[in-house]
Parts: structure tokens; C-alpha cells; sequence
């Protein structure tokens, strides 16, 4: 059905722009239309989220001085904006008692990190951790990543506000600052991550960002419920 604002209705424009390919029966055809109506309508659910998003309430001042270690010093969040008035941070499940960061961040940090250049050119981007930043840059360089910026939380204060640290263990946990004209750092909006899944489901984010997933969910298998990314094949 189109909506409110008048959009065609998803069945449609499915109708009208699948394109067949060789060999297509009836019945794939039928079902290929059905399931790209139920696509377009995932991208318009996508689209209307991200308004929602965009819409909310002016959200809550940052008041701590938090404090972090760059590869060129200590720096504070308000450096980590780089000129920005909007700053996102991941921090990265890579604690000083790992002897190898978190599989799974490293699947979401090598998609960002390829496209961190053209992410920087809109807003500012740093990922954070707890292991000491030459740690951090060492393994970067040795998964060639680029033009990430990596900072060192020493105090833990950062990411136990932002429920990543806890108690010696590391959480992902991603997050988007604003700065307002005057200086004054908001906390815009943070991903979900613990216990949104649904029943069966393994633990996902709301949404889910790692193009990983992104990718298997289109295959005939869908994600392995057994299986997880590695460091090393």
C-alpha cells in the first residue's frame, strides 16, 4: 500500500521493475515479485526509521571531561570532532588482557575502515579502546587499515558510561556525538546491541550494521547459526 506521502505501492513498482532473468519459471517469477515488494518496503521502513531517528528530541549534554591517548597524545572528545559538528565512535572490544581483538569488531572495523576516508569527509569517526594506541595502530597496520583514527580510553570512564567496559570485559558499543555552535557535546543516539534479538536468534545489533551479515542474509543459507568470523582462516 503507498503511504501518507503519496509513494507507488511497493507491489507495483515491483511489478514493473524486476528484471527476469534466464531460465525463470512462473512460479520463481511470482515469488521474486512478491519478496522485492517485501524488499521495497524494508527500504522505505529503513528510510522512515532514519527520520525518526534524525527527529529526536534534543538530546543529552555530555558533562565529564573525558580523556583519551592518540598516536599524537592525550586528546578530548571535543578533539576527537576534528572540526565536526558530528562525531561517531566505536569502541572496539580489543582490552590490554586480549591477546587478539574481538573477530566480529574486526569484521565491522575492515568494512569502516575502507570507507572511513569518504565517512570523515562528512563527519568525524574514532574507535576506541582500552589496549594502549600503539597496540591498536600495530594491529591496524597488520590488517592494513587506513585512515581510522584510534584513541586509547585509559581512564575506562568513556566506555563504562557508554556500556562497553565492564568489569575487565569489552562490549561493542557504538555511538554518535553532536556539537552544538556554542561547544556544548550531546549524546545523539547509540546502537542497541544486548538482548534485542528475537527468540533462535543469535545476538544481533538494532540495526544491524556489519555489511558480514548484510551479505549471507541474501544467501540461499542465511547466517550459520554455529558460526562467527575469525582473525585467521
Amino acid at each position: 500500500m503507498a503511504d501518507s506521502e503519496g509513494l507507488a505501492p511497493a507491489p507495483a513498482l515491483a511489478e514493473r521493475n524486476h528484471l527476469p532473468y534466464p531460465g525463470e519459471s512462473d512460479a520463481y517469477r511470482r515469488a521474486r515479485i512478491a519478496l522485492l515488494a517485501e524488499e521495497i518496503e524494508l527500504r522505505r521502513h529503513i528510510e522512515r526509521v532514519a527520520v525518526q531517528r534524525r527527529a529526536l528530541p534534543q538530546a543529552p549534554v555530555v558533562t565529564k571531561d573525558y580523556r583519551f591517548e592518540g598516536r599524537d597524545g592525550p586528546a578530548m572528545l571535543a578533539d576527537l570532532f576534528e572540526g565536526k559538528d558530528t562525531l561517531v565512535t566505536y569502541c572496539w572490544m580489543f582490552g590490554p588482557e586480549r591477546e587478539r581483538p574481538c573477530p566480529m569488531c574486526t569484521a565491522f572495523l575492515g568494512p569502516l575502515a575502507a570507507n572511513a576516508a569518504d565517512i570523515r569527509q562528512n563527519v568525524a569517526l574514532a574507535v576506541i579502546a582500552r589496549s594502549p594506541v600503539e597496540r591498536m595502530h600495530a594491529f591496524a597496520e597488520e590488517r592494513g587499515w587506513r585512515n581510522l583514527p584510534l584513541y586509547s580510553d585509559p581512564t575506562e570512564q568513556f566506555g563504562r558510561d557508554h556500556h562497553a567496559w565492564h568489569d575487565g570485559a569489552d562490549w561493542p558499543s557504538y555511538d554518535v556525538f553532536t556539537r552544538d555552535a556554542d561547544g556544548t557535546i550531546r549524546h545523539f543516539w547509540s546502537g542497541e546491541l544486548g538482548g534485542t534479538q528475537d527468540p533462535g536468534q543469535d545476538p544481533r545489533g538494532s540495526p544491524e550494521m556489519i555489511p558480514l551479515w548484510n551479505v549471507l542474509d541474501t544467501t540461499p543459507n542465511g547466517r550459520k547459526p554455529d558460526w562467527y568470523a575469525q582473525l585467521e582462516y
